[in-house]
């Protein structure tokens, strides 16, 4: 039997997905009432319309994020976020090392990291500072061994602490890899640690570095 799970969030107007960015405005750009204006009688259709800053909900992090000379959405390959073979990573704390990664073949995988942190989605505690990160020295692992994509169910892959004081190693060192990043995923327990394939697709804007998407897994046959 084949199953489908659904590892992202849904997206709701107004609502926070990392502290200081706005939520979105989702309302209609033609309703229904309006378009009966222009079709025959007892036709009408709705046209809504969204403003959203690109990281909202679930979503990809492309090189052009980072870099200013790096890839977009436009420039990114297929191969690297549908149909991946997939693999999940129990985090073992709150600083996910190199060590989390041991006996596992990432290559050629997309590797999602479950902490657990998805449990605070839409509260308070789900920015705060003691959530759970990849430091450097994984992110170099997980680029040296060929890991094609790499997510994980928490509000940022890298620490963003005082202690951190602004630097984004992981981002820096996958997304100089040209690994996409994927951050506020959910439901991972829902997936089993192998043996399943992973899509994560963004619309093809040219120009942006991040944007939305669905991401889901098939398991089974």
């Amino acid at each position: 039997m084949t199953r489908f799970i659904d590892v992202s969030h849904q997206i709701v107007a107004g609502m926070t997905t990392y502290p200081g960015l706005p939520g979105p405005v989702i309302d209609d750009h033609v309703s229904f009432e309006a378009s009966q204006r222009t079709y025959a009688p007892g036709t009408e259709f709705n046209i809504t319309r969204i403003s959203m800053v690109a990281n909202t909900g679930t979503y990809l992090d492309m090189p052009s994020h980072r870099y200013r000379d790096g890839a977009d959405l436009s420039d990114l390959e297929l191969e690297k976020v549908a149909d991946v073979p997939g693999v999940v990573i129990q985090a073992p704390g709150r600083e996910v090392g190199p060590e989390a990664f041991d006996g596992v073949d990432v290559a050629g995988r997309a590797v999602l990291v479950r902490t657990g942190w998805d449990r605070h989605w839409r509260t308070d505690a789900y920015g705060a500072p003691e959530h759970p990160f990849l430091t450097e020295a994984a992110a170099r692992l997980l680029a040296d061994s060929g890991a094609r994509l790499v997510g994980i169910d928490s509000v940022n892959i890298d620490d963003t602490s005082e202690d951190a004081k602004g630097a984004r190693p992981a981002h820096s060192v996958l997304l100089a890899a040209g690994i996409p990043v994927l951050e506020h995923l959910c439901l991972l327990e829902l997936l089993p640690a192998d043996g399943f394939r992973f899509f994560a697709v963004p619309v093809k804007v040219q120009g942006m570095g991040t944007f939305p998407v669905r991401a889901f897994a098939i398991v089974g046959d």
